[in-house]
């Protein structure tokens, strides 16, 4: 399981606060080694406790046959991220 967290690092006072949680799992279900199923969770404003935001998101995706193998966690992390925000998917082309 990946976490992602996004923390806030004030230049000005010093604080860091985190502002975003992202949760990608792999689901175990994929029949080839070099092939993973995914799912996304995005927990919602200030909800971060792992049993919280896995089990009411804000937002939800999936990312299937994804490579594991053949390229670095990044791409991983953008899938996941545009399968959760759909909408964003005509901004990034």
């Amino acid at each position: 399981m990946l976490i992602l967290k996004l923390e806030l690092h004030s230049a000005i006072t010093g604080k860091t606060t985190q502002i975003a949680q992202a949760i990608i799992a792999n689901d175990g279900g994929a029949v080839q080694a070099n092939v993973g199923h995914y799912d996304v969770k995005v927990a919602r404003k200030g909800k971060f406790a792992l049993p919280d935001n896995w089990h009411n998101p804000l937002r939800t995706g999936r990312v299937e046959n994804y490579p594991r193998l053949s390229y670095n966690v990044w791409r991983l992390v953008i899938r996941a991220l545009l399968s959760a925000f759909p909408e964003e998917q005509s901004v990034v082309k």
